[in-house]
């Protein structure tokens, strides 16, 4: 007799019970939320918002926060990749923003974004064709970078500013260590779905333990307004001007170097075979458009997170349909001002605590994929470490560029896609150019991984 053969749906594609939705979207949302927030008190501190405004914007981004992270879950018409990803503002375009905001005005950098977001799908063509410089080699480069500059920025959220009076304070100093150890205790302690979700009940236990010694802010708790509504063009009409977007132009195609890494990634994370030029392009486009919906409500460019990525690998859960949880919590949270609130008075410390975890499992992602390629061969050798050398000394060195032209310092300071734009040259230079490529030993990799 023919056995029926049922049709296995894939781990990204798993329609999960709804309590785990709600769990696992959760962990997303209060790992990730301190980005929106931190955005939007950084510009509105910067450019003097009143704070109506400011409430509007943080309204506006996790709106788009959700909306984005709703389309790269979901897919719809070439937009977005159907993977868990979340969306979110980006640290360097939201300076771009500020620093364009001040040399203009606010009208002028809303406007810079919109035209980033029409730039991004004039490109994309091009950029496409350059994705076979992008093997495991130069995406495990990649992230190990990713996870240095993301654990530094938890570093920082954990100490403060340099300088400042709270600076190291030992109170968030044991915040921080105090959710690590929850995060790790939950993680070996419990079993199944609670073990999972040891990210978010080593968060809760750090908020715990803040209350208990009066650090948590509740000063931003309040029922009142209870609905906070974004407002079109909260600076009035957008003025266009083509010279002072070249910053968050130069930036958007470091974007697409970083999303293409992140796409990779996440499809391995969740054990999905990807044809990369179409997938990045999906996920390139969500980012463009969700960018162009953002300049429209006030947000800088909004661009997909690899903070995630960690979080997808820590917990083991790969549904596409956790994400799409998450993104209507982050527009639930926008309408209902009070729960935006409670998870702004969460400290700092204790997200950079979770950061730290979060942000160092993307770095063994990296470790795992290098791990598959020949490092004892020169060639690859020389590509890891040109690639680490030129990647982490801005992160580590703050301000090194800082003496070149604006626009020049912001790319070549981004370290993280300096690293990876070195990695992909250099892997063309020894594989795919001259002799050197033809005489290459094949390396010990996957072939779907091997360097081209």
């Amino acid at each position: 007799m023919l056995k029926e053969h049922k049709d296995v749906t894939a781990p990204v594609d798993e329609k999960l019970p709804l309590k785990t939705l709600l769990a696992f979207g959760l962990q997303h949302v209060l790992v990730m939320a301190a980005s929106p927030i931190a955005s939007v008190f950084l510009m509105a501190t910067a450019l003097n918002f009143p704070s109506e405004l400011t409430i509007n914007l943080l309204s506006a981004t996790f709106i788009i926060c959700g909306i984005g992270t709703l389309l790269q879950s979901v897919g719809f018409k070439g937009f977005g990749a159907r993977l868990p990803f979340i969306m979110l503002p980006g640290g360097a375009p939201v300076i771009l923003f500020i620093l364009i905001a001040q040399q203009t005005d606010v009208a002028t950098a809303s406007g810079a974004v919109i035209l980033t977001a029409l730039f991004y799908f004039l490109v994309l063509p091009v950029f496409k064709k350059f994705l076979r410089f992008f093997p495991s080699v130069v995406v495990g480069t990649m992230l190990l970078l990713v996870a240095v500059n993301l654990v530094k920025i938890s570093g920082f959220l954990i100490v403060g500013k340099a300088g400042s009076a709270d600076y190291a304070n030992p109170t968030h100093l044991l915040l921080a260590f105090a959710t690590i150890a929850f995060t790790v205790l939950f993680a070996r302690l419990l079993k199944g779905m609670w073990s999972q979700l040891a990210i978010l009940l080593g968060l809760l236990g750090g908020t715990l333990v803040a209350m208990v010694l009066g650090a948590f802010h509740f000063e931003h708790l309040s029922l009142f307004p209870l609905f906070s509504l974004p407002s079109l063009m909260p600076f009035g009409m957008p003025k266009f001007d083509l010279f002072a977007a070249l910053p968050l132009m130069i930036f958007c195609v470091i974007s697409m170097v970083e999303a293409t890494g992140q796409t990779i990634a996440i499809g391995e994370v969740v054990d999905k075979k990807l044809d990369t030029e179409n997938d990045v392009a999906k996920t390139i486009r969500g980012d463009a458009a969700v960018s162009l919906l953002g300049g429209l409500f006030g947000t800088s460019l909004i661009i997909t997170s690899g903070e995630n990525i960690g979080v997808v690998r820590a917990t083991g859960i790969r549904s596409r349909y956790v994400t799409l949880m998450s993104g209507l919590m982050l527009i639930a949270f926008a309408l209902l001002a009070p729960l935006a609130r409670v998870i702004h008075g969460v400290p700092e410390a204790v997200v950079g605590g979770t950061g730290l975890v979060v942000f160092a499992i993307v770095g063994t992602m990296g470790i795992d994929m290098l791990r598959r390629v020949d490092l004892r061969h020169h060639a690859n050798m020389y590509v890891v470490a040109v690639a680490l050398a030129v990647g982490l000394f801005p992160i580590l060195v703050p301000g090194v560029y800082s003496q070149f032209p604006a626009g020049l310092a912001s790319f070549l300071g981004n370290g993280v896609a300096m690293g990876a734009i070195t990695a992909a040259l250099m892997n063309a230079l020894f594989h795919c150019l001259g002799k050197k490529a033809a005489q290459a030993p094949v390396t010990e990799e996957k072939p779907e991984l091997q360097s081209q």
